[in-house]
């Protein structure tokens, strides 16, 4: 069975050429201003999600103290967010953490067994050494400290 093939279709080009009016009028006036309102909307959202510590505005951080403030009872400093900073400890803040884990600690009742070490990416904790303070945290995984969190929000008690 022989096909018959058209000298028409044989003498059509396989690859085409555009032409410079086809490429001019793929950016028309319309898509190249949407194209700048776009990159304009990125350079605001991005300006906004630096100013907020690259989240939304779970909870209002206060990371460290007003110039010229002063520790006191009642204090509170850092996240409200407490679903996230949902674990819960008590005692006197003390530097220093347990081999390389932690750079402070809070002594609690009981002895050493009983002591939270401590971290702070969002609170400066060297301003409540020596104090009884509450702190609200995240448990992460440790090696050698019997608890180790990373702080997100501190009440000063006494």
């Amino acid at each position: 069975m022989e096909k018959n093939i058209e000298t028409k279709d044989l003498e059509q080009p396989l690859i085409h050429e555009f032409s410079k009016e086809t490429l001019k009028s793929s950016f028309t006036p319309k898509i190249i201003a949407l194209l700048v309102g776009v990159v304009f909307l990125g350079v605001i959202s991005g300006y906004f999600l630096a100013s907020n510590n690259g989240s939304l505005p779970a909870g209002k951080i206060q990371t460290s103290l007003p110039n010229g403030a002063t520790v006191s009872k009642g204090m509170v400093v850092g996240s409200n967010d407490i679903k996230t900073f949902k674990d819960i400890a008590e005692g006197v803040l003390k530097e220093g953490g347990i081999d390389g884990e932690g750079s402070f600690h809070l002594v609690r009742p009981g002895g050493e067994s009983q002591n939270v070490y401590l971290t702070s990416s969002s609170v400066d904790l060297s301003k409540f050494i020596d104090k009884k303070i509450k702190v609200w945290g995240q448990t992460q995984k440790a090696q050698s400290a019997g608890w180790f969190m990373d702080v997100g929000r501190v009440e000063v008690l006494e």
